[in-house]
C-alpha cells in the first residue's frame, strides 16, 4: 500500500520471536520491499533478527535479487561478537533469548521488548521473592513470573489505549505490566506505580492513543488531577537546544557532528553527564566485576548444588542446597553461619525514612529544568523529590508527609535496592 502511494525505500525490521518471522518476510518482500533488517549468530534468532543465511537463502530460493554473503567476513564479525559475549556481553542477555517462544503469540510483545524483560526479569524476581522471604511465602519461579507478565501485558495493553508496541511505548507497557505484577504479588493494587513517562503517554502528550482507555484509567487521571492533552504534541516540547550548548560551551564539551553530541545531552541529560564525568564507566566495569564474582561462585559450586545466604531469626546462614543424590557430608562443612556483613553507617540526619519503591539507579533529577531538592528545603507531602529508573523509565518518588529534608541518602546514579533509604524527612 505504502509503495501504490509513493515509491519510497522501504526497511523491514522483525524479531524471530513466535517464529513467525521467516513467513512474514517472505510475504513484504513479495509486497516491494527495499531491505530487510538481519542478525547473525550468536545474537540471531530468539529475541533477536532471523540470521542473514537463512533469510538469504530463503529468498535467492524465491527467486528475489539478493547479494551474496562473504563468508569469511561472517565468520570474522561471528568471532567478534562471540569475543564480546564471552568477555561482557554475555553478563547482560538471558540465554533465554537465544529461544523461540510461541507463549508470545499471546500478548503480542515483539522481540525487542521480550528481550528487555528478560533482563529486566531476574532483578524483579529476585525483588519478589525477597518479599515473600519475609513473610514465609513460598517463593516464585521465574517461569511463574513470565506467565503472569504475558498475562498482564495481554490486560494492560488494550487498557492504556493499544499503543504501538515499539519503543518507547512497548517499554512502557512491559514497565507498567511489570510493575502492576510487582504491587499485586506484594498485596497492593494494580496501577500503583505508573512512571512519569508513562503517564505522558497515557495523557495524550505523545499524541492521540488509538484505542480508548480504561474507565478505572481515566478515574485514576482524574483523581491525581492530571490533565488529557489533545494538542500537539511537539508544544510541550519546546526548543532547548541553545540552551543545552550554552551549558556544553561553558563544560567545554564539542557538540560533535551534526551537533549529536547535543542531541544526546539534550535528550538524556542525567546519562550524559555521567557518561562525561566517568561515572557511568567506574559504575559499568564495578558492575560487570559484580556479575564475573557472581558467575564464578557458580561455577565453583558443585553442578547439584547452589549456595544460598538465608535468614534465620536474625542470623545469617550460608546454606547449600542440593538436587539429586549427594553426600550430606560434603555439604555440612558449608552450612556455617555467613560471617555477618558490617554494619553500614547510619545516615546523617533524622525524621521519617524515604524508602525506594523498587530497585534502579537513583537520581535528583531527569532533566536539566528540574532543580534538585537539598538538605534544609521543606517538602509537602506529594511533592516529587527524587526518581528511581528502572527499566528505561524514570519513576517519580513522592515525599509521604510534609517536613524539612535532613537527609539525602544516595547520590545521583547510585544503584539503589528496594526499601533501601533515599531520604529522610523531618
Amino acid at each position: 500500500g505504502i509503495k501504490k502511494i509513493k515509491d519510497i525505500t522501504i526497511q523491514y525490521h522483525s524479531h524471530a520471536g513466535p517464529g513467525f518471522n521467516m513467513a512474514s518476510i517472505l510475504e513484504v518482500c513479495k509486497a516491494g520491499c527495499d531491505y530487510v533488517d538481519v542478525g547473525m549468530d550468536p545474537l540471531s534468532w530468539g529475541t533477536g533478527h532471523a540470521d542473514v543465511i537463512s533469510v538469504q537463502a530463503m529468498l535467492k530460493d524465491a527467486g528475489f535479487k539478493v547479494p551474496e554473503i562473504n563468508m569469511q567476513a561472517y565468520m570474522k564479525v561471528r568471532s567478534l561478537i562471540q569475543e564480546f559475549m564471552d568477555d561482557f556481553l554475555g553478563l547482560y542477555i538471558s540465554p533465554k533469548n537465544r529461544l523461540m517462544n510461541s507463549l508470545l503469540i499471546g500478548p503480542g510483545l515483539p522481540g525487542g521488548m521480550m528481550g528487555s524483560l528478560m533482563a529486566d526479569l531476574d532483578t524483579n524476581l529476585e525483588s519478589i521473592n525477597k518479599y515473600k522471604a519475609k513473610r514465609n511465602l513460598p517463593f516464585m519461579t521465574q517461569d511463574e513470573l513470565l506467565i503472569k507478565l504475558f498475562d498482564e501485558v495481554a490486560y494492560v495493553w488494550p487498557r492504556v489505549g493499544y499503543p504501538c508496541l515499539v519503543t518507547p511505548f512497548s517499554q512502557y507497557v512491559k514497565n507498567l505490566a511489570m510493575m502492576n505484577v510487582i504491587q499485586l504479588e506484594k498485596g497492593k493494587e494494580r496501577w500503583g506505580m505508573i512512571a512519569d513517562d508513562i503517564w505522558d503517554m497515557i495523557l495524550g502528550k505523545a499524541g492521540q492513543l488509538p484505542g480508548k482507555l480504561a474507565p478505572e484509567i481515566v478515574e485514576k487521571a482524574e483523581r491525581e488531577g492530571r490533565k488529557f492533552f489533545t494538542g500537539n504534541p511537539q508544544d510541550n516540547y519546546p526548543d532547548q537546544l541553545e540552551k543545552y550548548r550554552q551549558m556544553m560551551w561553558e563544560k567545554k564539551w564539542e557538540t560533535g557532528q551534526d551537533d549529536e553530541e547535543l542531541f544526546e545531552y539534550a535528550m538524556h541529560p542525567a546519562q550524559y553527564e555521567a557518561y562525561k564525568s566517568g561515572k557511568a564507566k567506574a559504575d559499568f566495569l564495578e558492575d560487570v566485576k559484580k556479575r564475573r564474582e557472581a558467575k564464578e561462585e557458580v561455577h565453583m559450586a558443585n553442578d547439584q548444588t547452589k549456595v544460598l545466604t538465608v535468614d534465620v531469626n536474625g542470623q545469617a546462614y550460608r546454606v547449600t542446597v542440593a538436587f539429586g543424590d549427594v553426600n550430606p557430608s560434603k555439604l555440612s562443612a558449608q552450612n556455617q553461619p555467613a560471617e555477618a556483613a558490617p554494619a553500614a553507617q547510619a545516615p546523617a540526619g533524622e525524621g521519617k525514612e524515604v524508602l525506594s519503591p523498587l530497585e534502579g539507579k537513583f537520581f535528583l533529577t531527569k532533566s536539566a529544568q528540574e532543580t534538585p531538592v537539598k538538605v534544609g528545603d521543606k517538602v509537602n507531602k506529594g511533592d516529587v523529590i527524587c526518581y528511581v529508573e528502572a527499566m528505561k523509565t524514570y519513576n517519580a518518588i513522592r515525599a509521604e508527609f510534609s517536613g524539612t529534608i535532613t537527609a539525602i541518602c544516595a547520590n545521583s546514579g547510585d544503584s539503589v535496592s528496594e526499601d533501601d533509604v533515599l531520604m529522610k524527612i523531618l
